[in-house]
């Protein structure tokens, strides 16, 4: 097997900035780090002039991208359109993420996610459903007819899916303890979103084997002094690990900035997209459960104005996160990478450069816009489509808006 040098100015392990030294890959795999003069003469090298190069970004939470949604078209040409698309700016690990739909539309979704890792598509990490076992007054941009509870068919319709990283998000009023319990034992990563339940009822639901918070402070109870709601429950207990949409839309950055502090560890705070087809896409509209959905100034809305997912990428949120939460840039690439690899149970190879793991690397320029992308050690996007600018714009340009609806 031929063996490849990768260098950079700097280099981000997953834990800390290194100087003069190259990523060494083979196959697909990180032999290690080492000082540039330590370079096997045998080894092909590419020297990266300028930026960072770091762990590709893990991303949890993807409905679409690149002109692709994932709950209009199930299937394997979707999933390969979607992960491509996000791969331009730094994903290299994503869950493609089916939203409350029918049954028969759920177990579409399972099947083509299972067929698409078992093609090998690259960046396919496993599957997240987000409902239909959600709260209908914090139903978001999800249709309440199509909302239900969980079921005994359903936790056996999951735990046979076949894909070995399967992460659920659920309501804690519409699925009992003991079928969380289940699906935890089971291997399924369950998460709590969508729902109006109380602290005490994510505590117990954290007990029976929830692990997750999906997109913080959106379509959640919220925290107030005398009932600290779902979003108190989030922060007050350090195994629960939280998503947020890092866009200046979702989340007020102040909200952000106060739930990064007030984190109980060793749960973090982690980055998702929640991204729609607009992602990557020049198209303003496309259509969610039959429902019109609109991108004007970045913001993705129905036409009564609640937000519907977002138009962000992942480079684009880690700009955010450094430019506007004033978070420094290597917890934004943990918060990218080490952290979702961590909740969603993928970071003993993934989330480092490190020996052993996988050789998913992300090259940043000083803007911090993903110029490189390899996956498995393959070299598969060059520079991202959008410019700068244009990120900047899309990302940063109504950050006055807020909505706690998604």
């Amino acid at each position: 097997m031929s063996l490849n040098a990768l260098t950079a100015p700097r280099l981000f392990n997953g834990e800390a900035f290194v100087e003069g030294h190259a990523v060494l890959v083979e196959a697909d795999t990180i032999l290690g780090l080492v000082p540039r003069a330590d370079i096997p003469s045998h080894a092909a090298v590419t020297t990266l002039p300028s930026g960072v190069l770091a762990p590709g970004f893990v991303d949890a939470q993807v409905n679409g991208g690149g002109g692709f949604l994932f709950n209009q078209s199930p299937d394997v040409a979707t999933l390969e359109g979607m992960v491509a698309a996000h791969r331009r700016h730094g994903s290299t690990a994503l869950l493609p993420t089916y939203i409350t739909d029918t049954a028969e539309g759920m177990k579409s979704a399972i099947a083509a996610a299972r067929q698409a890792i078992i093609d090998g598509v690259p960046g396919m990490a496993g599957i997240h459903l987000e409902g239909p076992f959600l709260s209908v007054p914090r139903k978001g941009a999800h249709d309440p007819a199509l909302i239900r509870p969980l079921t005994e068919a359903d936790v056996e319709l999951i735990l046979s899916s076949g894909i070995e990283t399967v992460l659920l998000t659920v309501a804690p009023e519409n699925a009992p303890l003991h079928l969380i319990r289940r699906l935890a034992d089971g291997g399924v990563i369950v998460s709590l979103g969508h729902t109006d339940t109380s602290y005490e009822a994510v505590m117990a639901a954290a007990d029976a084997g929830a692990t997750g918070i999906t997109h913080l402070f959106n379509a959640m109870s919220p925290l107030q002094g005398r009932h600290p709601g779902v979003t108190g429950a989030a922060l007050d207990h350090g195994g629960l690990w939280v998503g947020i949409i890092a866009d200046g839309l979702h989340v007020h950055p102040g909200s952000l900035s106060l739930a990064l502090r007030a984190k109980k560890a060793p749960g973090r705070l982690f980055l998702v997209t929640d991204a729609m087809p607009t992602a990557g896409d020049a198209n303003d509209v496309f259509y969610l459960n039959g429902r019109k959905v609109t991108r004007r100034d970045g913001a993705l809305t129905l036409e009564d104005g609640t937000l519907a997912g977002s138009d962000l990428t992942m480079d684009a949120a880690l700009r955010y996160s450094v430019g506007h939460l004033g978070i420094g840039l290597g917890e934004a690439l943990r918060m990218a990478s080490l952290y979702p690899a961590q909740f969603l149970r993928l970071d003993s190879r993934r989330g480092r450069l490190a020996p052993r793991y996988r050789a998913d690397l992300v090259h940043l320029d000083e803007q911090l816009t993903a110029r490189g992308v390899w996956v498995g050690g393959r070299k598969l996007a060059g520079s991202s489509e959008f410019s700068y600018q244009e990120s900047l714009k899309m990302t940063f340009g109504s950050a006055s808006r807020f909505s706690p609806n998604l």
